[in-house]
């Protein structure tokens, strides 16, 4: 890479992108690497402050932040996940297909680490679209040594694959909704509607639903039910709290499944309980996921969708980020509420 005066560059090819920004209304791709100088375009270099400008050498010493941008995106990259051209040193990566975004945070801040390398995402578990960008890469200076871009893949090589895509499975759901007060019907079910548009972002498949009394062994039974015909999800809504009546928790302990936890430090949402039947993830869900916009189910039923076995530190390390400020206007997913760098 050569520097040159602007006054002696006409007639050389650029060697890199260069940028022009309009203060409070645009940024932009001014001049484009392999453009050759001509003299009209002096002016317009020195009226964006340039004096010197790069001309490119090859060196095979040395990686152009073009091509290094675009091999930090390829080696980083995983499944779901596509990158385009590089533009003004940067390389982007955006999202095959729907689904839950993951990141390899140890591998990514190892990246980091590295002398002039840049490599920015979203946070880790996600929920990303089609077509969203996830990440974008680049590199400090306009070229950077071999040597360094051989650590950088050799780290992702190690962590492989640093970022991917989960896509969501269409999981035949079922619930379970306890309470006597429901059942006998003196109190209307509000559970259904809520779940049913809960699950179907994810292509959740409703399966049914069943009513039943404040009885353990009820509950336990029509868990073991909806298992035995395929479901491949169960919620168990209300009967969640510490009162007397509430038999939720003991009926999931019942049925046979491992509690991963029960009582998230996560708010609302706190008394949330998540188990297994084998493969199945049976989540017990407090009633206040009737009134609160987003609460624990929130943040798991994504996870789940993406066949991601849950465990208990997971639930743990929610806690840092695990507070919903519940703002007026509601930008979940984005906003603080249940993220964390553990992963």
């Amino acid at each position: 890479m050569r520097k040159v005066p602007v006054e002696e560059a006409v007639g050389l090819t650029l060697g890199y992108d260069i940028t022009k920004i309009v203060p409070g209304r645009e940024k932009y791709r001014a001049f484009r690497r392999g453009q050759v100088i001509g003299p009209e375009d002096i002016p317009k270099l020195k009226d964006i402050g340039k004096e010197h400008i790069y001309i490119w050498d090859p060196d095979d010493d040395m990686v152009h932040e073009d091509d290094a941008a675009l091999r930090l995106a390829q080696c980083a990259a995983g499944p779901g996940l596509y990158w385009g051209e590089p533009n003004q040193g940067r390389v982007n990566l955006k999202a095959e297909y729907a689904g839950l975004l993951k990141v390899q945070v140890d591998g990514l801040n190892m990246l980091n680490n590295l002398e002039d390398i840049v490599f920015a995402t979203l946070h880790n578990d996600r929920v990303v679209v089609e077509g969203q960008t996830v990440a974008g890469t680049r590199v400090v200076p306009v070229a950077v040594e071999q040597k360094l871009m051989q650590e950088a893949e050799k780290i992702c090589t190690d962590k492989t694959p640093i970022l991917s895509v989960k896509p969501f499975k269409p999981l035949w759901t079922a619930v379970v909704t306890t309470g006597t007060e429901v059942n006998s019907g003196r109190i209307k079910d509000g559970f259904a509607g809520v779940i049913r548009n809960k699950i179907a972002p994810y292509s959740g498949r409703w399966m049914g639903q069943v009513i039943v009394p404040d009885d353990p062994e009820l509950i336990s039974l029509e868990i073991h039910n909806f298992v035995a015909e395929g479901a491949q999800l169960v919620i168990v809504t209300g009967g969640m709290s510490v009162d007397a009546d509430d038999a939720t928790p003991q009926a999931i302990r019942k049925s046979g499944a491992e509690v991963v936890f029960y009582g998230a430090p996560i708010l609302p949402g706190s008394q949330f309980m998540l188990a297994y039947q084998g493969h199945v993830p049976i989540c017990g869900v407090p009633g206040g996921a009737l009134f609160s916009r987003k609460t624990t189910l929130d943040l798991l039923l994504p996870r789940i969708f993406a066949e991601d076995r849950i465990e208990r530190s997971d639930i743990v390390a929610m806690g840092h980020g695990g507070l919903c400020e519940e703002c007026k206007q509601c930008h979940f997913p984005q906003c603080p509420f249940g993220k964390t760098t553990v992963h």
